[in-house]
């Protein structure tokens, strides 16, 4: 794959069919997408670190930071949902990944190291190119400035470059809270640890308190890395509501009701529902997992009909069950944190993160207000980590391209501030509601349009349509 490094600044602006801001997963699957279509197109993928298909997730070294979703449900062909069954099954055959014996199950059924999928992700992109007339470039670099007008968008790199393209696509992906500077920092993330630094973890005294804010599955993974870095003491994990994922298991078909009965339009509706399924299928002596794991497939069209006042009571009310109930953990991890409650070392208590308080010495102190009372207390540790998830605000989000993009008014906030806003197609939408004709965007920053937009499949399938629009739709520019 050929790079322009940095520093390789030029005065001339380089022109391109297809501009993607952003090289991880989700810019690397639309790139696929586009490389197997017909025609002779040429594609950059801007994206500042060396590897194009890791991205925040995938970049991950340590073996015991898996995919939460087994094989089978993490296939980066919308077209094969067996592809990296297929990919495991001839990487593990040829001597890759000797620990996948240790969860005694089928193939589909291993949850992989993330940098192992993200080099399956980096081979399928190689394969595409080497079958296309296309061409995709790395460009290594970030975008720091975007503008628009009715012919083309121009993007500003970090390194002075100037791109052109016919269509430029926002595949920037997560920005995990731990990782992201805030344009209203409480100071957290200065004070915390890097849920994923094992190698900064191993200085930490390994019989010391640790202390950790949030409880999803980026705390499952900061559990993980204490426990390969050597730390053997107590660990206080801290949130809203004091709930762990679920493990996630292998349940057994179940009929899709959604599919069958339309009538069920409102979150409440829906939760109404999904609880009588699980309580059918509990009856019959079958997980309650099977139920739920068949709304997944129809999340996209129950929240963008339900109304904002809806989708408001969803996040308020609803958010922190379904993210503990179906974001659920994978079975290693999950083994890891019952053992260590169950030991006394892990606890988790319910209270709302309300800042750092100065302290002398080398402890870190936090004030914490516990669900349900009033008075703020104080708890202290050694070190402390971030694990309250992704930010999905791009107000709250300093780095340069939210900002700018904000300021020239060609994004604004999707629906509950979640992500951007955009027409079904992707099409940003600008601060006046004009629909962009050249401007899209794809993956986690449409969360707000149809909540789950983050998932391997989710992102796959916009990545196919997003590429099927750009060139075989409404815009013959780049047939």
């Amino acid at each position: 794959m050929s790079e322009t490094e940095r520093g390789q600044a030029t005065s001339a602006i380089r022109n391109a069919d297809v501009l993607i801001v952003g090289g991880g997963l989700s810019g690397t699957m639309l790139a696929v997408q586009l490389l197997r279509l017909p025609g002779e197109r040429q594609i950059l993928v801007i994206e500042p670190r060396q590897e194009l298909g890791r991205g925040e997730a995938y970049s991950a070294v340590e073996l015991g930071h898996t995919l939460n979703g087994n094989a089978g449900r993490m296939s980066v062909d919308p077209d094969n949902a067996d592809d990296l069954t297929q990919w495991l099954t001839a990487y593990i055959a040829a001597g890759g990944w000797p620990e996948s014996d240790q969860q005694h199950v089928p193939i589909s059924e291993l949850f992989p190291p993330r940098g192992i999928f993200g080099l399956y992700a980096q081979q399928r992109l190689a394969e595409a190119k080497a079958l296309s007339q296309s061409t995709v470039e790395h460009i290594r670099a970030e975008v720091v400035d975007l503008q628009v007008d009715d012919a083309s968008t121009l993007l500003t790199l970090s390194d002075g470059q100037q791109l052109r393209g016919a269509f430029a696509v926002l595949a920037t992906g997560m920005f995990p809270a731990a990782r992201t500077p805030q344009t209203e920092s409480s100071g957290l993330n200065a004070a915390a640890v890097d849920p994923w630094d094992v190698q900064a973890m191993t200085q930490l005294d390994p019989q010391s308190t640790v202390l950790i804010i949030g409880s999803g599955l980026t705390m499952v993974d900061a559990v993980v890395s204490l426990e390969q870095a050597g730390h053997r003491g107590p660990i206080e994990i801290f949130s809203r509501h004091g709930l762990l994922p679920h493990v996630r298991r292998q349940p057994p078909g179940w009929v899709d009701f959604l599919a069958d009965d339309h009538s069920l339009r409102s979150p409440r509706q829906l939760l109404r529902e999904v609880r009588r399924q699980c309580r059918i299928a509990l009856d019959q002596g079958i997980d309650w997992q099977a139920p739920l794991d068949t709304v997944r497939g129809h999340i996209g069209r129950l929240w963008s009909q339900a109304s904002d006042r809806q989708k408001r009571q969803f996040v308020r009310h609803v958010r922190p069950w379904w993210e503990s109930h179906h974001h659920r953990s994978p079975p290693l991890s999950a083994e890891l944190v019952t053992r260590l409650q169950g030991e006394g070392r892990l606890r988790i208590r319910a209270a709302s993160f309300k800042g750092l308080e100065p302290s002398l010495g080398a402890e870190v102190t936090i004030r914490l207000r516990p669900r349900g009372q009033q008075d703020v207390t104080q708890v202290s540790g050694v070190a402390l980590i971030n694990s309250s998830g992704i930010e999905y605000d791009w107000r709250r989000v300093a780095r340069p391209l939210p900002r700018q993009l904000l300021v020239r008014g060609l994004i604004q906030p999707g629906p509950l501030a979640l992500g951007i806003a955009a027409d079904v197609s992707g099409a940003v939408v600008d601060a006046q509601g004009q629909v962009s004709q050249r401007l899209f965007a794809m993956g986690p920053p449409l969360r707000g349009m149809w909540w789950e937009s983050t998932a391997v499949t989710d992102v796959a399938l916009q990545a196919k349509a997003l590429a099927a629009r750009l060139v075989l739709g409404a815009y013959p520019l780049l047939r």
